[in-house]
């Protein structure tokens, strides 16, 4: 009588799964766009967080090469130091040493380096004082 009941319970838990089975299958309503709707989503996150910061530094850095004058401390890409002498079109003549000028491209300049800020010191070039 036990092994009778078990088995109408699980033949009952069996219809009532495959009855839900069939429900879930063809869910009414279903768009067919959603994975479009995805991928576009996607897409605009990447834009938010990728491209437009890296417009607006393209830009910034245009600007700030738009601007080079003659006077002003520069970095190049490579880590030369100088300030410029003389602007072009596209180059730029960078004075680097006493009686040592050299000719840079315009766009191998990293940036323009401000007095405003006071440059770290490790204590190495400080002098010192006795009395």
């Amino acid at each position: 009588m036990k092994s009778h009941l078990i088995a109408a319970i699980v033949l009952f838990n069996a219809c009532l799964l495959f009855a839900q089975d069939k429900a879930v299958q063809k869910p009414v309503g279903s768009n067919p766009m959603a994975p479009f709707l995805l991928i576009i989503i996607i897409f605009l996150i990447f834009y938010v967080l990728i491209f437009l910061p890296q417009r607006k530094k393209q830009k910034e850095t245009q600007t700030m090469l738009d601007k080079l004058k003659k006077g002003d401390k520069v970095v190049t890409i490579g880590g030369v130091l100088g300030t410029v002498g003389n602007v072009k079109d596209s180059t730029v003549m960078v004075k680097i040493a006493d009686n040592t000028v050299v000719e840079f491209k315009k766009t191998a300049i990293s940036s323009v380096v401000s007095d405003d800020k006071p440059e770290k010191s490790d204590g190495t070039d400080k002098k010192e004082t006795k009395g």
